[in-house]
């Protein structure tokens, strides 16, 4: 491998801040926060907004949508969505 056009790869941790959850991977991405980890060592930090703590879909707390009474709905608002054909 060429030591010029890689990104660098190291252990990094990534914070979760909505549900309070922290794990540490290896990534490339690149941050000036840091935090001390639970070994006691300094690592680059990067938060999220969402992660596998707090997703519906893995906490089961997905909201299911009643897609049936929504259709329902619309056509009897719109109608069944079919042009009128006209009669000569």
């Amino acid at each position: 491998m060429k030591k010029t056009i890689h990104p660098e790869y190291r252990d990094v941790v990534f914070l979760d801040h909505a549900a309070n959850f922290s794990f540490l991977t290896r990534s490339t991405v690149k941050t000036k926060l840091t935090v001390q980890w639970e070994d006691g060592k300094t690592y680059p930090l990067v938060r999220l907004d969402i992660s596998s703590a707090s997703h519906p879909f893995f906490t089961g707390k997905m909201k299911l949508i009643d897609s049936t009474g929504q259709i329902e709905r619309f056509r009897k608002r719109f109608g069944d969505g079919k042009k009128p054909t006209e009669k000569k």
